[in-house]
């Protein structure tokens, strides 16, 4: 049976104004199937968000949302992580958002370990804000700000959460929502940072710079260009250059999330009157 989708849209909002065949519907759409799959209310759940395209999606999303300024979506998040804690929030950005102005947070969150779940909608360019490069974008690659090619080494993000203490890590790709949506299932579920990178097409800014501005030959082109995790540990290196592994990369249900530790630091507080 099809999920409600519904009861997780707002639906007088609806057409959207992505363009027609961005990957962000389909991660909305696994995100509304993993919310339905963990039977969370709406009232239980806030979405975050900063800014750019993935930044549109808490306006057509019915629950408590904030749509809030440049690479500070995680902050805030923090904020009302803290302000109801038994509340499940979710954070949306994209690589611009999330990996760049939004960098220091996104290592201090994964430091922390707030119960929280972070999607990064990696298109590998700034979209919505004009076809920049980003810190994701492919050496090589043209954009805006790179019409003869990127040289900046890109950063791995999956592997910089990972490094910076995210407990819970994964990537997939918007070519296969079934994957996509268990692997933010997982996140949602786990009890810390979760990360989830997703791989996705902006055919409008990256595509038509690059020779793929058919949203479909660019969703095939990330596909071919991702190696399940399993696979790959039996990959040499000659071979998974220019590709990205998929699937879970890092679960730890050992370290300590940050709520439980401050009502703990609160508690002692409280006994030392």
């Amino acid at each position: 049976m099809a999920a409600p989708y519904t009861k997780y849209l707002r639906m007088n909002r609806i057409p959207h104004m992505w363009c027609p065949g961005c990957g962000i519907g389909i991660i909305v759409k696994a995100l509304t199937r993993a919310f339905d799959a963990l039977e969370w209310s709406p009232d239980d759940l806030a979405l975050i968000s900063g800014i750019g395209c993935t930044s549109r999606a808490p306006g057509y999303m019915n629950m408590h949302t904030l749509h809030t300024t440049h690479g500070r979506a995680i902050s805030f998040a923090t904020g009302v992580k803290f302000a109801r804690p038994n509340k499940h929030v979710v954070v949306i950005s994209g690589d611009g958002d999330a990996s760049a102005i939004g960098g220091n947070h996104l290592i201090h969150a994964c430091r922390r370990n707030i119960d929280m779940t972070l999607v990064i909608v990696n298109n590998f360019i700034y979209g919505m804000t004009g076809g920049q490069y980003s810190p994701t974008t492919p050496v090589g690659a043209r954009a805006a700000t790179s019409p003869w090619g990127n040289i900046d080494i890109p950063f791995n993000i999956a592997e910089l959460a990972k490094g910076a203490g995210a407990s819970y890590v994964a990537r997939g790709h918007v070519g296969s929502g079934v994957q996509l949506e268990r692997l933010i299932r997982g996140g949602l579920d786990h009890k810390g940072f979760s990360v989830i990178e997703v791989l996705s097409n902006c055919h409008t800014q990256y595509g038509r710079r690059n020779r793929l501005a058919d949203p479909i030959d660019l969703i095939d082109h990330i596909a071919k260009s991702t190696v399940n995790i399993r696979k790959a540990a039996k990959m040499s290196d000659g071979d998974m250059e220019g590709k990205y592994f998929v699937g879970l990369i890092h679960k730890d249900e050992n370290r300590r999330e940050y709520c439980k530790g401050y009502e703990q630091v609160i508690e002692r507080a409280q006994m030392s009157k």
